[in-house]
């Protein structure tokens, strides 16, 4: 029997940390929905044509190692505004989410557009500067020359620009559990977010 969890926020809210540990807790697949337009963006760097990029993906792409640099990142969230990738990629995460045994979807329109009927919704937030101050933090220990200044600004480009989108933008489902993490630790947020599911799950 399927169960599906969806768990929506910004970036560096929190929600991949809590979406892992939620999925190892439970037993669940884990998909962080995030990467899949980050893989596309990657292609799209290289030169491939989005639309075309996303139709063809395949799971093996998710593992390329440099998914993660800032370049990247922008290049996923451009992409994300293209209807027709989303629509692509939409496919592929509601496969995801319908397979036996339970699955955790982490992202930015799971409970509203990909798994509107899922069983538990949480949207995980934080304040910009808080998110903005854990991104940094994040970058420093890879070795990138960035300021803290610079990836607030980014920060907050990027939820201006997912929240403002014609196609899925960033906001919470109606029917989501808010979870802000701004003065949580992280295993006081995963154990939230497991009490919150198992009192649906039981």
């Amino acid at each position: 029997m399927s169960f599906t969890v969806a768990i929506d926020g910004p970036a560096a809210a929190g929600k991949g940390t809590i979406s892992k540990a939620v999925a190892a807790h439970f037993g669940f697949a884990h998909l962080d929905t995030g990467l899949l337009y980050r893989a596309v963006g990657a292609k799209v760097l290289a030169g491939g044509d989005p639309i075309a990029v996303a139709l063809a993906l395949d799971p093996v792409d998710l593992e390329n190692d440099d998914l993660r640099t800032a370049a990247v990142a922008q290049a996923a969230s451009e992409v994300a505004v293209i209807p027709q990738v989303r629509a692509a990629l939409a496919a592929f995460q509601r496969s995801f989410a319908a397979r036996a045994g339970g699955a955790v979807l982490d992202g930015r329109d799971i409970g509203t557009v990909i798994c509107p009927d899922a069983n538990v919704k949480l949207f995980v937030t934080a304040s910009p500067a808080c998110r903005a101050e854990r991104r940094y933090a994040e970058l420093k220990a890879k070795g990138a020359d960035v300021t803290l200044e610079s990836v607030l600004a980014d920060v907050k480009a990027r939820d201006a620009r997912d929240s403002s989108r014609a196609a899925s933008p960033l906001v919470a489902a109606d029917d989501a559990v808010l979870l802000d993490t701004s003065d949580l630790t992280i295993d006081d947020a995963i154990d939230q977010a497991i009490a919150i599911i198992s009192a649906v799950k039981g």
